[in-house]
This record gives structure tokens, sequence and C-alpha cells, in this order.
């Protein structure tokens, strides 16, 4: 009926969902989304229709965003033990090498149920992944990362 091709009107459809999710996820205001669908070149009318349906829709579309995420496991408990193995060596220098382990029941929550995960690493790969985890906590002290958070909200 409107004599427009499928991928056509299939494209549109996406930009508007994308366009409207978009700004519902980051809670634009009005001025601001005013300024996103300017630059478009549409005419002010129909801006003025996408500004309104904006507006109508975007606590409504936040929710519907919110059920739709992952329901993550959250922490509950941590368990910890250092292991040391010693094996013989047929050598002048070492007659025992000894092999540290660190073994590590992590006990989440999801869904109501509890479940535990077992990890075993060596001391030197659990402090390189100390490190890496010191290093992310600090970069979310920067600003960037703040304002990133802030706009998540």
């Amino acid at each position: 009926k409107l004599n427009i091709g499928v991928d056509t009107i299939q494209h549109g459809v996406e930009g508007l969902t994308y366009l409207l999710t978009e700004s519902s996820k980051l809670m634009i205001s009005e001025i601001d989304f005013q300024d996103s669908i300017h630059v478009l070149g549409f005419s002010d009318e129909l801006n003025k229709l996408l500004l309104h349906l904006y507006l109508d829709n975007r606590k409504e579309i936040r929710s519907i965003l919110s059920e739709l995420t992952p329901k993550l496991p959250s922490y509950h408990s941590l368990e910890w033990r250092l292991d040391v193995q010693a094996s013989s060596l047929a050598s002048r220098s070492l007659r025992q090498q000894i092999k540290p382990a660190v073994t590590i029941k992590l006990h989440l929550n999801q869904n109501e149920d509890q479940t535990a995960q077992v990890l075993q690493t060596d001391p030197s790969t659990l402090l390189h992944l100390i490190q890496q985890l010191e290093q992310a906590l600090g970069e979310m002290k920067t600003n960037h990362c703040r304002r990133i958070v802030r706009n998540m909200k």
C-alpha cells in the first residue's frame, strides 16, 4: 500500500526502536532529545510527534528494558585454602620442589538458589588477578567512568 520496499520499512522501524530505547536508557531530557532528532532532517511536525512519542513511552520502555536484563548471580560468601605439594627431584641443588595452589570456593546466590563454584590457581596468577581487579576499581574512580555510571542509572 505504501509503495515502499520491505527493507526500507524494516530499517525505519529498527531506527525508531533504537532511537527510543537508547534515549530511554539514558533518560535524556526533552531538549537533548529534540537536538538529537533535529539533525535527522525531519519536518517540525514529525519532530514534535517523535518527542511526544518519547515522552509518553520512556518510563514504560525503561521498565521493559529492566525486565530484559539478565539476572546475574550475586556474591554470598567465599572459602579458601592454601595447598602445598612437595615433590622429590633427583637433583643435587633441589631435594624437594614445592608447588603451592590456592583453592577458592565461591558461594553465589541466583534466583533464590545458592550455588558454589570451586576454582584453583597458583599464587602468582592470583596476585595478577588481584592487581587487575584493583586496577579496575581504580578506573571506576575516574571522572569518565563516573559519568558513564551516572548515565546508566
